[in-house]
């Protein structure tokens, strides 16, 4: 039962950095209408940002963090801005901008290993031990990362609902068109969008990296599928069943480490994902309106 339990928090852990990328992914999929494939470079480069503020210019880790957070978004938006936004105004195919965004992700792949190698790196703070917490064994770093989600989720929610943005982001999510002739300005909203998802990307890869330990320019591409299988778990488009989506897939990885080797982990991810597809298509919340 001990075990179980240890499986159990290391899954809220994993949930809590799941649920970042996974509405980050979500929001960006439910005004944009396309799959980013290149969003796990997003994750590496947020991770490997904050580690040049944190151990070339020796900022404070949480400055750094932040200051990360804020590149990683200003990539977004300009990437957006020089591939994204010519590409989309001469194909609407969502398959041209699959491929477009996978090509994308090679691009920013080998720009991170030039200016970073392919070795492994890892961010300048103390490990603390294990913290007892009833049945739950966690470290500080990790009560850290599942308050930062928390956080990060009910701004998210305060955002779609009580904001002038966030309203216009689930008019443009549920009808681009109709949202633009009601008076949207549905590139400021775009933008935005890009910028709000590539924060959430930079601030993901970050407590991504704290979890793992150890980075290199490769590891959000290692993630990015069980990404989009919390995504599709909860409804394509979806922010809130992302969440929803990213807690199944972040607890029943981990807890199945009790079973089966944990290795395998990303197996159940596919696993679930397949299943849920053949069963339940439009996810676990149906796409009415897709933020």
């Amino acid at each position: 039962m001990s075990l179980f339990f240890l499986t159990l928090g290391f899954g809220l852990v994993t949930a809590s950095v799941l649920s970042l990328l996974s509405v980050g992914l979500s929001l960006q999929f439910g005004v944009t209408n396309f799959v980013n494939f290149a969003y796990g470079s997003y994750l590496s480069a947020g991770m490997l940002f904050t580690w040049t503020f944190a151990t070339k210019l020796h900022f404070p880790f949480v400055i750094a963090a932040l200051a990360g957070v804020i590149f990683t978004s200003l990539l977004a938006v300009i990437v957006n801005e020089i591939v994204f936004e010519p590409f989309s105004k001469r194909r609407k195919s969502i398959f041209y901008m699959l491929i477009v965004t996978f090509g994308l992700s090679l691009v920013l792949d080998s720009v991170l290993q030039i200016f970073y190698g392919v070795g492994f790196e890892k961010f300048p703070i103390t490990q603390s031990e294990a913290l007892h917490i009833g049945p739950f064994d966690f470290t500080v770093v990790q009560l850290w990362i599942i308050a930062v989600a928390i956080l990060s989720m009910i701004v998210i929610h305060l955002l779609l609902t009580r904001t002038s943005l966030g309203k216009q982001m689930r008019a443009m999510s549920d009808n681009p068109e109709l949202a633009k002739i009601s008076g949207v300005d549905t590139r400021t909203v775009t933008r935005s969008t890009w910028a709000l998802s590539g924060a959430l990307a930079g601030l993901g890869g970050v407590v991504l990296a704290l979890n793992t330990v150890v980075f290199q320019t490769t590891t959000g591409d290692d993630l990015l599928f069980v990404i989009f299988a919390a995504v599709i778990l909860g409804g394509i488009g979806q922010t809130y069943g992302a969440m929803l989506g990213a807690l199944v897939i972040g607890i029943v990885t981990e807890v199945s480490a009790v079973w089966v080797s944990s290795a395998y982990k990303q197996d159940v991810a596919f696993l679930i994902l397949v299943v849920m597809l053949l069963v339940r298509p439009q996810g676990i919340i149906p796409a009415q309106g897709k933020a």
